[in-house]
Protein backbone atom coordinates (compact mmCIF):
# COMPACT_ATOMS: atom_id res chain seq x y z
CA UNK A 1 0.00 0.00 0.00
CA UNK A 2 0.82 3.42 -0.95
CA UNK A 3 1.83 6.03 1.79
CA UNK A 4 -0.60 7.61 2.65
CA UNK A 5 -0.38 11.75 2.27
CA UNK A 6 -1.63 14.92 4.17
CA UNK A 7 -5.00 14.98 2.96
CA UNK A 8 -6.01 11.73 1.44
CA UNK A 9 -8.89 10.49 2.02
CA UNK A 10 -10.04 7.23 3.12
CA UNK A 11 -13.33 4.98 3.33
CA UNK A 12 -13.97 1.63 5.11
CA UNK A 13 -17.22 -0.39 4.12
CA UNK A 14 -18.81 -2.68 6.37
CA UNK A 15 -21.03 -5.25 4.67
CA UNK A 16 -22.70 -6.34 7.92
CA UNK A 17 -25.44 -8.86 8.66
CA UNK A 18 -27.95 -6.06 9.58
CA UNK A 19 -26.39 -3.09 8.52
CA UNK A 20 -24.15 -2.09 5.80
CA UNK A 21 -21.67 1.08 6.94
CA UNK A 22 -19.52 3.43 5.37
CA UNK A 23 -17.03 5.84 6.89
CA UNK A 24 -14.77 8.52 5.44
CA UNK A 25 -12.47 10.10 7.06
CA UNK A 26 -8.91 12.75 5.98
CA UNK A 27 -5.78 11.88 6.88
CA UNK A 28 -4.95 15.29 9.05
CA UNK A 29 -1.96 16.67 10.71
CA UNK A 30 -1.14 12.46 11.11
CA UNK A 31 -4.60 11.55 12.54
CA UNK A 32 -7.50 10.26 10.57
CA UNK A 33 -10.80 13.22 10.86
CA UNK A 34 -14.14 11.15 9.84
CA UNK A 35 -16.06 13.44 7.11
CA UNK A 36 -18.91 11.74 5.79
CA UNK A 37 -20.79 8.17 7.40
CA UNK A 38 -23.27 6.48 5.51
CA UNK A 39 -25.52 3.27 6.79
CA UNK A 40 -28.46 1.40 5.32
CA UNK A 41 -30.08 -1.44 7.31
CA UNK A 42 -30.13 -4.26 4.63
CA UNK A 43 -30.54 -6.98 7.06
CA UNK A 44 -28.85 -9.34 4.98
CA UNK A 45 -28.84 -12.24 7.56
CA UNK A 46 -32.87 -12.26 7.10
CA UNK A 47 -32.23 -13.07 3.78
CA UNK A 48 -30.16 -16.12 4.20
CA UNK A 49 -31.63 -19.74 3.99
CA UNK A 50 -30.50 -22.59 5.35
CA UNK A 51 -28.75 -23.90 1.87
CA UNK A 52 -26.83 -20.47 2.20
CA UNK A 53 -28.77 -18.76 -1.06
CA UNK A 54 -29.80 -15.02 -0.49
CA UNK A 55 -33.74 -14.23 -0.86
CA UNK A 56 -33.80 -11.73 -4.26
CA UNK A 57 -35.24 -8.92 -2.36
CA UNK A 58 -32.23 -8.97 -0.35
CA UNK A 59 -29.26 -9.27 -3.23
CA UNK A 60 -31.32 -6.41 -4.30
CA UNK A 61 -31.07 -4.51 -1.35
CA UNK A 62 -27.52 -5.07 -0.91
CA UNK A 63 -26.69 -3.74 -4.14
CA UNK A 64 -28.82 -1.04 -4.10
CA UNK A 65 -27.16 0.32 -1.15
CA UNK A 66 -23.55 -0.56 -2.37
CA UNK A 67 -24.73 1.76 -5.37
CA UNK A 68 -25.28 4.81 -3.42
CA UNK A 69 -21.80 4.06 -1.06
CA UNK A 70 -19.93 3.62 -4.61
CA UNK A 71 -21.28 7.34 -5.83
CA UNK A 72 -19.66 8.81 -2.38
CA UNK A 73 -16.29 7.11 -3.47
CA UNK A 74 -16.01 6.87 -7.21
CA UNK A 75 -12.95 9.16 -6.52
CA UNK A 76 -10.89 7.25 -4.45
CA UNK A 77 -8.26 4.56 -5.61
CA UNK A 78 -8.81 1.24 -4.44
CA UNK A 79 -5.88 1.33 -1.94
CA UNK A 80 -7.72 3.82 -0.43
CA UNK A 81 -11.17 1.86 0.19
CA UNK A 82 -11.47 -1.22 2.42
CA UNK A 83 -14.65 -3.05 2.35
CA UNK A 84 -15.47 -6.06 4.10
CA UNK A 85 -18.21 -9.00 4.34
CA UNK A 86 -18.76 -10.57 7.57
CA UNK A 87 -20.86 -13.32 8.99
CA UNK A 88 -23.72 -13.50 6.38
CA UNK A 89 -21.13 -13.23 3.04
CA UNK A 90 -19.21 -15.87 5.05
CA UNK A 91 -21.97 -18.44 4.87
CA UNK A 92 -23.06 -17.60 1.71
CA UNK A 93 -23.49 -21.01 -0.89
CA UNK A 94 -22.06 -18.80 -3.39
CA UNK A 95 -20.25 -16.08 -2.17
CA UNK A 96 -18.15 -15.12 -5.62
CA UNK A 97 -21.09 -14.84 -7.51
CA UNK A 98 -22.58 -12.13 -5.10
CA UNK A 99 -18.85 -10.46 -4.64
CA UNK A 100 -18.49 -10.29 -8.55
CA UNK A 101 -21.89 -8.06 -8.11
CA UNK A 102 -21.31 -6.30 -5.34
CA UNK A 103 -17.71 -4.96 -6.09
CA UNK A 104 -19.54 -3.85 -9.68
CA UNK A 105 -21.75 -1.98 -7.20
CA UNK A 106 -19.01 -0.97 -5.37
CA UNK A 107 -17.04 -0.05 -7.53
CA UNK A 108 -14.30 -1.15 -5.43
CA UNK A 109 -13.10 -5.33 -4.56
CA UNK A 110 -15.00 -6.80 -1.28
CA UNK A 111 -12.86 -8.98 1.11
CA UNK A 112 -14.59 -11.45 3.03
CA UNK A 113 -12.79 -11.42 6.90
CA UNK A 114 -12.84 -14.52 9.52
CA UNK A 115 -14.53 -13.89 12.55
CA UNK A 116 -12.09 -13.74 14.43
CA UNK A 117 -9.74 -11.10 12.03
CA UNK A 118 -13.26 -9.30 12.13
CA UNK A 119 -12.79 -9.47 16.33
CA UNK A 120 -9.31 -7.97 15.89
CA UNK A 121 -10.47 -5.08 13.81
CA UNK A 122 -13.21 -4.69 15.94
CA UNK A 123 -10.91 -4.16 19.20
CA UNK A 124 -8.82 -2.12 16.74
CA UNK A 125 -11.43 0.29 16.20
CA UNK A 126 -12.78 0.52 19.99
CA UNK A 127 -8.99 0.71 21.14
CA UNK A 128 -8.85 4.02 19.33
CA UNK A 129 -12.18 5.22 20.77
CA UNK A 130 -11.63 4.84 24.72
CA UNK A 131 -9.09 5.54 26.97
CA UNK A 132 -5.93 3.83 27.98
CA UNK A 133 -5.96 2.82 31.27
CA UNK A 134 -2.61 0.82 30.71
CA UNK A 135 -4.97 -2.54 32.00
CA UNK A 136 -6.75 -5.34 29.98
CA UNK A 137 -9.82 -4.86 28.78
CA UNK A 138 -12.93 -6.94 27.26
CA UNK A 139 -14.66 -5.48 24.11
CA UNK A 140 -17.72 -7.18 22.78
CA UNK A 141 -19.45 -6.35 19.25
CA UNK A 142 -23.14 -8.28 18.88
CA UNK A 143 -23.85 -8.17 15.14
CA UNK A 144 -26.47 -9.02 12.82
CA UNK A 145 -25.16 -12.56 12.60
CA UNK A 146 -21.98 -13.24 15.19
CA UNK A 147 -20.91 -11.98 18.31
CA UNK A 148 -17.37 -11.16 18.79
CA UNK A 149 -15.59 -11.27 22.65
CA UNK A 150 -11.56 -9.74 22.57
CA UNK A 151 -9.47 -8.95 24.98
CA UNK A 152 -7.13 -6.85 24.68
CA UNK A 153 -4.16 -4.24 25.94
CA UNK A 154 -3.94 -1.37 24.41
CA UNK A 155 -3.76 -2.05 20.49
CA UNK A 156 -2.64 -5.71 21.03
CA UNK A 157 -5.24 -8.19 21.04
CA UNK A 158 -4.70 -11.11 23.84
CA UNK A 159 -7.94 -13.34 22.95
CA UNK A 160 -10.31 -13.16 20.18
CA UNK A 161 -13.93 -15.52 19.79
CA UNK A 162 -16.74 -15.08 17.57
CA UNK A 163 -19.56 -17.10 18.18
CA UNK A 164 -22.61 -17.48 14.98
CA UNK A 165 -25.32 -15.42 17.37
CA UNK A 166 -26.56 -11.97 16.60
CA UNK A 167 -29.57 -9.74 16.61
CA UNK A 168 -31.19 -10.91 13.02
CA UNK A 169 -29.62 -14.31 12.92
CA UNK A 170 -31.25 -14.70 17.22
CA UNK A 171 -33.87 -13.18 15.99
CA UNK A 172 -35.00 -15.03 13.35
CA UNK A 173 -35.01 -18.38 15.02
CA UNK A 174 -36.00 -18.17 18.42
CA UNK A 175 -38.86 -15.51 17.71
CA UNK A 176 -39.80 -16.69 13.69
CA UNK A 177 -43.59 -16.34 14.51
CA UNK A 178 -42.71 -12.76 16.33
CA UNK A 179 -44.03 -14.13 19.44
CA UNK A 180 -42.02 -13.50 22.77
CA UNK A 181 -42.55 -16.23 25.17
CA UNK A 182 -40.58 -16.49 28.33
CA UNK A 183 -39.99 -20.02 27.67
CA UNK A 184 -38.70 -19.47 24.41
CA UNK A 185 -36.68 -16.33 25.93
CA UNK A 186 -35.37 -18.90 28.94
CA UNK A 187 -34.52 -21.74 26.87
CA UNK A 188 -33.11 -20.10 24.04
CA UNK A 189 -31.14 -18.08 26.34
CA UNK A 190 -29.65 -20.92 28.10
CA UNK A 191 -28.42 -22.42 25.41
CA UNK A 192 -26.40 -19.23 24.46
CA UNK A 193 -24.52 -19.50 27.80
CA UNK A 194 -23.80 -23.16 27.51
CA UNK A 195 -22.04 -22.02 24.20
CA UNK A 196 -20.09 -19.75 25.61
CA UNK A 197 -18.89 -21.97 27.93
CA UNK A 198 -16.15 -23.13 25.17
CA UNK A 199 -13.79 -19.86 25.93
CA UNK A 200 -15.20 -18.76 29.44
CA UNK A 201 -13.05 -20.68 31.48
CA UNK A 202 -9.87 -19.20 29.54
CA UNK A 203 -10.91 -15.63 29.53
CA UNK A 204 -11.41 -15.85 33.40
CA UNK A 205 -8.01 -16.94 33.37
CA UNK A 206 -6.63 -14.58 31.13
CA UNK A 207 -8.36 -11.46 33.12
CA UNK A 208 -9.85 -7.77 32.30
CA UNK A 209 -10.55 -5.12 34.40
CA UNK A 210 -13.43 -2.76 32.08
CA UNK A 211 -15.87 -4.23 29.58
CA UNK A 212 -17.17 -2.19 26.48
CA UNK A 213 -20.03 -2.80 24.43
CA UNK A 214 -19.90 -1.59 21.13
CA UNK A 215 -22.38 -2.33 18.32
CA UNK A 216 -25.81 -0.49 17.29
CA UNK A 217 -27.09 -3.27 19.47
CA UNK A 218 -25.92 -2.91 22.28
CA UNK A 219 -26.33 1.49 21.99
CA UNK A 220 -29.71 0.78 21.41
CA UNK A 221 -29.96 -1.74 24.60
CA UNK A 222 -28.14 1.16 26.58
CA UNK A 223 -30.36 3.79 25.62
CA UNK A 224 -33.84 2.07 26.51
CA UNK A 225 -32.26 1.70 29.95
CA UNK A 226 -30.91 5.03 29.85
CA UNK A 227 -34.91 5.89 29.37
CA UNK A 228 -36.14 3.29 31.98
CA UNK A 229 -34.21 5.88 34.70
CA UNK A 230 -30.97 3.97 34.39
CA UNK A 231 -26.99 5.53 34.27
CA UNK A 232 -26.40 6.55 30.80
CA UNK A 233 -23.53 5.39 28.99
CA UNK A 234 -23.19 2.10 31.50
CA UNK A 235 -24.94 -1.26 31.67
CA UNK A 236 -25.57 -3.36 34.85
CA UNK A 237 -27.23 -6.95 35.59
CA UNK A 238 -30.30 -4.10 37.17
CA UNK A 239 -30.87 -2.59 33.84
CA UNK A 240 -30.46 -5.90 31.75
CA UNK A 241 -33.44 -6.94 34.49
CA UNK A 242 -35.44 -3.96 33.61
CA UNK A 243 -35.09 -4.40 29.94
CA UNK A 244 -35.67 -8.27 30.02
CA UNK A 245 -39.46 -7.27 32.31
CA UNK A 246 -40.22 -4.61 30.12
CA UNK A 247 -39.46 -7.09 26.92
CA UNK A 248 -41.44 -10.30 27.72
CA UNK A 249 -44.27 -8.13 28.87
CA UNK A 250 -44.72 -6.89 25.08
CA UNK A 251 -45.32 -10.69 24.24
CA UNK A 252 -44.60 -10.09 20.68
CA UNK A 253 -42.22 -8.09 18.43
CA UNK A 254 -45.39 -6.19 16.63
CA UNK A 255 -46.30 -5.09 20.41
CA UNK A 256 -43.03 -4.15 21.31
CA UNK A 257 -43.10 0.10 22.14
CA UNK A 258 -39.60 0.37 24.70
CA UNK A 259 -38.98 4.31 25.32
CA UNK A 260 -35.97 5.07 23.60
CA UNK A 261 -36.11 2.19 20.71
CA UNK A 262 -36.71 3.61 16.98
CA UNK A 263 -39.23 1.68 14.55
CA UNK A 264 -35.82 0.36 12.44
CA UNK A 265 -34.04 -1.35 15.26
CA UNK A 266 -37.54 -2.55 16.65
CA UNK A 267 -37.65 -5.93 14.52
CA UNK A 268 -34.19 -7.08 15.59
CA UNK A 269 -34.04 -5.93 19.45
CA UNK A 270 -35.52 -9.10 21.58
CA UNK A 271 -32.94 -11.17 19.63
CA UNK A 272 -29.84 -8.24 20.57
CA UNK A 273 -31.39 -8.64 23.76
CA UNK A 274 -31.55 -11.94 24.39
CA UNK A 275 -27.59 -11.78 22.93
CA UNK A 276 -26.58 -9.69 25.61
CA UNK A 277 -28.45 -11.19 28.30
CA UNK A 278 -26.78 -14.28 28.01
CA UNK A 279 -23.65 -12.98 27.46
CA UNK A 280 -23.95 -10.65 31.34
CA UNK A 281 -24.93 -14.07 32.95
CA UNK A 282 -22.50 -16.55 31.09
CA UNK A 283 -19.23 -13.80 31.55
CA UNK A 284 -20.74 -12.72 35.27
CA UNK A 285 -20.57 -9.15 34.20
CA UNK A 286 -20.50 -6.67 36.64
CA UNK A 287 -21.21 -3.32 34.37
CA UNK A 288 -20.48 -2.40 30.51
CA UNK A 289 -19.43 0.61 29.40
CA UNK A 290 -20.81 1.75 25.98
CA UNK A 291 -18.23 2.70 23.18
CA UNK A 292 -18.98 4.57 19.92
CA UNK A 293 -16.24 3.42 17.58
CA UNK A 294 -16.64 0.02 15.91
CA UNK A 295 -15.34 -2.06 12.94
CA UNK A 296 -15.31 1.02 10.61
CA UNK A 297 -12.47 2.62 12.41
CA UNK A 298 -10.94 -0.72 12.82
CA UNK A 299 -10.36 -0.93 8.97
CA UNK A 300 -9.46 2.55 8.95
CA UNK A 301 -6.61 2.45 11.31
CA UNK A 302 -5.42 -0.79 9.79
CA UNK A 303 -5.19 1.10 6.58
CA UNK A 304 -3.18 3.48 7.99
CA UNK A 305 -0.76 1.09 9.86
CA UNK A 306 -0.08 -1.04 6.76
CA UNK A 307 0.85 2.69 4.61
CA UNK A 308 2.84 3.12 7.44
CA UNK A 309 4.38 -0.28 7.52
CA UNK A 310 2.72 -1.65 10.64
CA UNK A 311 1.11 -3.99 8.77
CA UNK A 312 -0.23 -6.66 11.23
CA UNK A 313 0.12 -9.22 8.72
CA UNK A 314 4.26 -8.94 8.92
CA UNK A 315 3.47 -10.02 12.41
CA UNK A 316 1.53 -13.04 11.13
CA UNK A 317 3.87 -14.15 8.73
CA UNK A 318 6.86 -13.92 10.59
CA UNK A 319 5.58 -15.86 13.57
CA UNK A 320 5.00 -18.56 11.06
CA UNK A 321 7.86 -18.78 10.10
CA UNK A 322 9.24 -19.07 13.97
CA UNK A 323 6.73 -21.46 14.73
CA UNK A 324 7.61 -23.96 11.60
CA UNK A 325 11.11 -23.13 11.83
CA UNK A 326 11.91 -21.93 8.15
CA UNK A 327 15.51 -21.34 6.92
CA UNK A 328 15.04 -17.53 7.27
CA UNK A 329 18.98 -16.87 5.52
CA UNK A 330 17.30 -19.23 2.38
CA UNK A 331 13.98 -17.46 2.59
CA UNK A 332 15.60 -14.00 2.62
CA UNK A 333 17.50 -15.01 -0.60
CA UNK A 334 14.42 -15.97 -2.68
CA UNK A 335 12.53 -13.08 -1.18
CA UNK A 336 15.59 -10.60 -2.63
CA UNK A 337 15.95 -12.28 -5.80
CA UNK A 338 12.36 -12.20 -6.42
CA UNK A 339 11.79 -8.82 -5.53
CA UNK A 340 14.31 -7.97 -7.69
CA UNK A 341 12.75 -9.38 -10.70
CA UNK A 342 9.50 -7.59 -9.61
CA UNK A 343 10.85 -4.23 -9.46
CA UNK A 344 12.32 -4.84 -12.98
CA UNK A 345 8.44 -5.46 -14.58
CA UNK A 346 6.11 -4.53 -12.16
CA UNK A 347 5.49 -1.11 -14.20
CA UNK A 348 5.30 -3.37 -17.98
CA UNK A 349 2.73 -5.87 -15.98
CA UNK A 350 0.48 -3.28 -14.07
CA UNK A 351 1.79 -5.02 -10.75
CA UNK A 352 1.66 -2.67 -7.62
CA UNK A 353 2.10 -2.32 -4.19
CA UNK A 354 -0.34 -4.56 -3.46
CA UNK A 355 1.55 -7.53 -5.27
CA UNK A 356 4.74 -6.83 -4.02
CA UNK A 357 3.52 -7.46 -0.41
CA UNK A 358 1.57 -10.54 -1.75
CA UNK A 359 5.07 -11.86 -3.01
CA UNK A 360 6.93 -10.90 0.17
CA UNK A 361 4.43 -12.88 2.18
CA UNK A 362 4.83 -15.89 0.20
CA UNK A 363 8.23 -16.27 -0.41
CA UNK A 364 8.98 -15.76 3.00
CA UNK A 365 6.61 -18.70 3.51
CA UNK A 366 6.94 -20.45 0.86
CA UNK A 367 9.12 -23.70 2.77
CA UNK A 368 6.66 -23.74 6.43
CA UNK A 369 5.42 -27.23 4.70
CA UNK A 370 8.72 -28.30 5.09
CA UNK A 371 7.83 -28.47 9.11
CA UNK A 372 5.54 -31.39 7.98
CA UNK A 373 7.62 -33.71 5.31
CA UNK A 374 9.95 -32.74 2.46
CA UNK A 375 7.73 -34.78 0.14
CA UNK A 376 5.06 -32.86 -1.10
CA UNK A 377 5.97 -29.85 0.96
CA UNK A 378 4.22 -27.13 -1.28
CA UNK A 379 0.94 -29.05 -0.61
CA UNK A 380 1.60 -29.38 3.50
CA UNK A 381 2.48 -25.40 3.19
CA UNK A 382 -1.24 -24.91 0.90
CA UNK A 383 -2.88 -26.84 3.77
CA UNK A 384 -1.07 -24.78 6.76
CA UNK A 385 -1.65 -21.40 5.02
CA UNK A 386 -5.53 -22.13 4.25
CA UNK A 387 -6.71 -23.19 7.80
CA UNK A 388 -4.43 -21.28 10.13
CA UNK A 389 -5.69 -18.25 12.03
CA UNK A 390 -3.98 -15.34 9.77
CA UNK A 391 -4.22 -11.96 11.83
CA UNK A 392 -4.41 -9.48 9.16
CA UNK A 393 -5.40 -11.20 6.27
CA UNK A 394 -8.74 -11.42 4.48
CA UNK A 395 -10.00 -14.79 3.33
CA UNK A 396 -8.75 -13.67 -0.67
CA UNK A 397 -5.61 -12.91 0.78
CA UNK A 398 -5.25 -15.86 2.56
CA UNK A 399 -6.17 -17.65 -0.28
CA UNK A 400 -3.69 -15.93 -2.79
CA UNK A 401 -1.04 -16.25 -0.92
CA UNK A 402 -1.80 -20.42 -0.45
CA UNK A 403 -1.81 -20.51 -3.88
CA UNK A 404 0.98 -19.02 -4.71
CA UNK A 405 3.03 -21.06 -1.97
CA UNK A 406 1.17 -24.52 -3.57
CA UNK A 407 2.43 -23.04 -7.34
CA UNK A 408 6.41 -22.17 -6.09
CA UNK A 409 7.39 -25.86 -7.41
CA UNK A 410 6.59 -28.86 -9.73
CA UNK A 411 3.07 -29.00 -11.73
CA UNK A 412 1.14 -26.09 -11.23
CA UNK A 413 -2.33 -25.95 -9.85
CA UNK A 414 -3.98 -25.03 -12.84
CA UNK A 415 -7.45 -25.78 -11.75
CA UNK A 416 -7.06 -23.21 -8.88
CA UNK A 417 -5.75 -20.47 -10.87
CA UNK A 418 -7.86 -20.52 -13.75
CA UNK A 419 -10.89 -20.38 -10.73
CA UNK A 420 -9.46 -16.96 -9.30
CA UNK A 421 -11.71 -14.01 -10.60
CA UNK A 422 -10.48 -12.07 -13.23
CA UNK A 423 -9.64 -9.58 -11.02
CA UNK A 424 -6.44 -11.59 -9.69
CA UNK A 425 -6.02 -14.33 -12.32
CA UNK A 426 -3.21 -12.61 -14.40
CA UNK A 427 -1.48 -10.98 -11.86
CA UNK A 428 -1.53 -14.04 -9.78
CA UNK A 429 0.36 -16.36 -12.55
CA UNK A 430 2.63 -13.48 -12.89
CA UNK A 431 3.88 -13.67 -9.37
CA UNK A 432 3.58 -17.49 -9.66
CA UNK A 433 6.29 -17.27 -12.40
CA UNK A 434 8.34 -14.80 -10.43
CA UNK A 435 8.73 -17.01 -7.06
CA UNK A 436 9.03 -20.18 -9.15
CA UNK A 437 11.86 -18.62 -10.74
CA UNK A 438 13.45 -17.09 -7.42
CA UNK A 439 13.17 -20.27 -5.65
CA UNK A 440 14.49 -22.29 -8.96
CA UNK A 441 17.79 -19.99 -8.96
CA UNK A 442 18.61 -20.34 -5.17
CA UNK A 443 17.96 -24.26 -5.17
CA UNK A 444 21.48 -24.77 -3.85
CA UNK A 445 20.41 -23.46 -0.82
CA UNK A 446 23.90 -21.43 -0.41
CA UNK A 447 25.04 -17.68 -0.21
CA UNK A 448 25.96 -17.07 -3.88
CA UNK A 449 26.27 -14.12 -5.63
CA UNK A 450 24.10 -14.68 -8.49
CA UNK A 451 25.04 -13.44 -11.95
CA UNK A 452 23.28 -10.13 -13.56
CA UNK A 453 19.77 -10.86 -15.11
CA UNK A 454 18.01 -9.20 -17.30
CA UNK A 455 13.75 -9.40 -17.80
CA UNK A 456 11.20 -8.46 -20.59
CA UNK A 457 7.89 -8.44 -20.07
CA UNK A 458 5.36 -10.20 -21.90
CA UNK A 459 1.88 -10.37 -22.15
CA UNK A 460 1.78 -14.00 -21.05
CA UNK A 461 5.26 -14.32 -20.59
CA UNK A 462 8.96 -13.49 -19.77
CA UNK A 463 12.09 -13.35 -21.79
CA UNK A 464 15.00 -14.38 -18.89
CA UNK A 465 18.22 -13.27 -19.79
CA UNK A 466 21.48 -15.29 -17.84
CA UNK A 467 24.99 -14.67 -19.04
CA UNK A 468 25.92 -18.17 -21.20
CA UNK A 469 29.09 -18.98 -19.26
CA UNK A 470 27.57 -18.98 -15.84
CA UNK A 471 24.53 -21.55 -17.10
CA UNK A 472 27.41 -23.99 -18.57
CA UNK A 473 28.68 -23.70 -14.77
CA UNK A 474 25.45 -24.47 -13.41
CA UNK A 475 24.07 -27.51 -15.28
CA UNK A 476 21.36 -28.22 -12.62
CA UNK A 477 20.06 -24.61 -13.25
CA UNK A 478 20.05 -25.04 -16.98
CA UNK A 479 17.71 -28.20 -16.63
CA UNK A 480 15.43 -27.02 -14.01
CA UNK A 481 14.76 -23.79 -16.38
CA UNK A 482 14.29 -26.23 -19.73
CA UNK A 483 11.67 -27.83 -17.33
CA UNK A 484 10.37 -24.98 -16.09
CA UNK A 485 9.00 -24.07 -19.82
CA UNK A 486 6.86 -27.24 -19.83
CA UNK A 487 5.51 -26.26 -16.40
CA UNK A 488 4.63 -22.76 -17.09
CA UNK A 489 3.40 -23.59 -20.69
CA UNK A 490 0.73 -25.69 -18.59
CA UNK A 491 -1.38 -22.07 -17.60
CA UNK A 492 -0.08 -20.62 -21.17
CA UNK A 493 2.76 -18.57 -19.67
CA UNK A 494 5.76 -18.39 -21.71
CA UNK A 495 8.86 -18.67 -20.41
CA UNK A 496 11.99 -17.87 -22.62
CA UNK A 497 15.39 -18.50 -21.30
CA UNK A 498 18.22 -16.79 -23.38
CA UNK A 499 22.03 -17.48 -22.98
CA UNK A 500 23.70 -13.67 -23.22
CA UNK A 501 26.96 -13.59 -23.66
CA UNK A 502 27.81 -16.73 -25.03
Amino acid sequence: MSAIQEGDELAAVDLGSNSFHMVVARYEHQQLRVIDRLRESVRLAAGLSEDGSLSAEKRRMALGCLAKFGQRIAHLPDDRVWAVGTNTVRRLKNPRAFLIAAETALGHPIEIVSGREEARLIYLGAAHGIADKGKQRLVIDIGGGSTEFIIGLAFQTLERESLQMGCVATTKACFPDGKITPKRYDDFKRGIVLEMQQFVAEYKARGWVDTYGCSGTIKAIAQVAHELGFTQGILTPASMAEVREALLKSKSIDTLRLPGLNDERRPVFPGGFLVLDAVFEGLKLKSMNICETAMREGLLYDMLGRAEHRDPRMDTVDAMCLRYGVDRNHVARVEATALRMFDAVAKDWGLDETHREWLTFAARVHEIGLAVAHSQHHHHAEYLLENSDMAGFTKREQEILAILVRSHRRGLPVNRLRALSLRYAKSVERLVAILRLAALLHRSRIDVRLPKLELQAMDRGLRLGIPGKWLSAHPLTMTDLEQELDHLREIDFTLVVVGEGS
